[in-house]
């Protein structure tokens, strides 16, 4: 099931409002852009870190030592 349908019924206008002006109470208006800056390099590195390699998986194993 798609979140955003969930939450569509979930949160109203009035909700969505008032979550706004708390986080903006919160952290300030300034600090808000370096907030969103922070979660979109946050975002990014996921997304790139997710991918699979260029250079194909890593299929090697460690050998382990038989005594």
């Amino acid at each position: 099931m798609n979140l955003s349908l969930v939450l569509a019924g979930v949160l109203g206008p009035t909700e969505i409002i008032l979550i706004v002006l708390v986080v903006v109470l919160l952290f300030g208006g300034k600090k808000i852009p370096e907030l969103m800056h922070g979660l979109g390099k946050g975002i990014k590195e996921f997304k790139e870190a997710s991918k699979p390699n260029s250079e194909g998986p890593n299929n090697t194993t460690p050998t382990e030592k038989k005594d």
